[in-house]
C-alpha cells in the first residue's frame, strides 16, 4: 500500500515534470527551456506554465484508475494537489 502510493507520487511528478518541458518547449517557440522559465518567472506566468504541466498527471491518473491500482492513483493525486497549493502559494508571494 505504502509502496504503491510512493510510486504513484514518482509518476506524478515525473509526469508534471514532462509536461512542464512539453509546455515550456511547445510555448516557447523555439527557445531552450531555461530560457522559457526565465521568462516566464520575470513576466509573472510562472505558476500557470506549472499548472499546464500538470495537465499529463490527468492521463497517469486516469490509466491508473483504469487498471484499478487505485493507491497509485492516489499518489498522483497528492502530487496534484501539492502543485496547486505550491502554484496558489507562489501566485501570492
Amino acid at each position: 500500500m505504502k509502496r504503491e502510493l510512493l510510486i504513484g507520487m514518482l509518476v506524478g511528478l515525473i509526469a508534471n515534470g514532462m509536461g512542464l518541458i512539453l509546455t515550456a518547449t511547445i510555448l516557447g517557440q523555439g527557445e531552450d527551456f531555461t530560457t522559457v522559465i526565465k521568462a516566464a518567472h520575470n513576466e509573472g506566468f510562472l505558476g500557470k506554465l506549472i499548472s499546464l504541466g500538470a495537465i499529463l498527471n490527468l492521463i497517469a491518473f486516469f490509466l491508473f484508475i483504469k487498471k484499478r491500482q487505485d493507491y497509485r492513483a492516489r499518489g498522483v493525486l497528492v502530487i496534484t494537489v501539492f502543485v496547486a497549493v505550491f502554484t496558489f502559494v507562489f501566485k501570492l508571494f
